[in-house]
């Protein structure tokens, strides 16, 4: 099968791999979809994987086309999603349900073999049955819609008339606004250094789009804030959007050090704000209610997916693409790739 793997940061190859075999409680699927991720960027061309070499990518999709020894209730052709963690459930964390605290977990694509290939193997307690009429694109994109869903509840949640406010408006930053209004939200806003992205928040349902260097001219306040970037201008930006008693939860996963202003700490000092770690999307029982919601509203049609894909492409196009995010000369939202 062609798989595109990592050796080492940048060095990112399209190669010919063995095809796997379903072990006991595995399927193997044939790949229908898979997206690249925020932490593939930092992970493919910086840090590195836990361990290399290593076929990378966990946002995907794929059909059953074999079943392992002792498998019941899967049936071959059926499309299905696929809970990247493989938690130890063992540990206090998984014990009380906290998967995605997990101390002792294994990963699809970044510490084990994951499906920027045609085939993977996949335990069933890792997958998730998807309507059949949905679009395997969509159902690839599950996992950044469920780590939207699961930042909002991590800060308490929304109540009717609210308002919410998200950071960066990248794939997951684009849910978090349709689930935001999904929970009664009167206004959402936007704020993104890109007008690019605004016009894709305002498709989102934002009512409010704010570009970041205009941020600190505006009064606009939310309850409940998303960051979604990963950055001091965007982590310290979040916070001071947030209203007196608000809750900020923050997705974005920095890779330099965090410095937090004088002013932005006298805001959660004095404004009384909570702030809220979000760190994947898991739930007991497992993978959890964030991905099951995500999939039953994928399947209703409420939650919109089309609009911010930028780039849907063959596989063997990957290591170009990523060459083209290292030299930051390339616009995207959301980036799939069929293997």
């Amino acid at each position: 099968m062609r798989a595109i793997v990592l050796h080492a940061p940048k060095d990112i190859r399209l190669e010919e791999r063995q095809r796997p075999v379903a072990r006991a409680g595995e399927v193997v699927l044939r790949v229908a979809s898979v997206g690249v991720c925020g932490s593939d960027l930092p992970r493919m061309l910086v840090k590195g994987a836990w361990k290399m070499p290593l076929i990378t990518g966990h946002e995907f999709s794929g059909h059953i086309v074999e079943l392992g020894d002792g498998v019941e209730g899967w049936n071959e052709g059926e499309l299905v999603a696929v809970a990247p963690l493989l938690p130890c459930k063992v540990c206090d964390q998984c014990l009380t349900g906290n998967f995605s605290r997990c101390r002792d977990y294994d990963y699809f694509g970044s510490r084990r073999d994951g499906a920027y290939a045609e085939y993977v193997a996949v335990p069933t307690e890792n997958l998730l049955r998807a309507p059949q009429h949905v679009d395997p694109r969509a159902i690839a994109m599950t996992d950044p819609a469920s780590i939207a869903l699961h930042a909002i509840w991590k800060a308490g949640g929304m109540t009717v008339g609210q308002t919410g406010a998200v950071v960066g408006c990248g794939p997951i930053g684009l849910f978090a606004i349709q689930w935001m209004r999904m929970m009664g939200a009167s206004e959402v806003i936007a704020v993104d250094v890109s007008e690019q992205k605004l016009e894709l928040a305002r498709e989102a349902g934002a009512s409010v789009c704010i570009l970041s260097r205009d941020l600190a001219q505006n009064r606009a306040r939310a309850n409940v804030v998303v960051e979604a970037v990963g950055l001091d201008a965007t982590i310290n930006s979040a916070i001071s959007l947030a209203a007196p008693g608000g809750h900020v939860s923050f997705i974005g996963i920095p890779v330099p050090d965090v410095t937090l202003s004088n002013a932005t700490f006298q805001t959660f000092l004095r404004q009384e704000l909570s702030l809220h770690g979000s760190w994947n999307s898991f739930g007991a029982p497992f993978p959890g209610p964030q991905w099951t919601t995500a999939i039953e509203k994928f399947g209703t049609g409420e939650l919109k997916w089309e609009f911010m894909i930028s780039h849907d492409l063959d596989l063997a196009e990957l290591p170009g693409i990523f060459a083209r995010f290292d030299a930051r000369d390339i616009h995207f939202s959301k980036v799939l790739f069929r293997p």
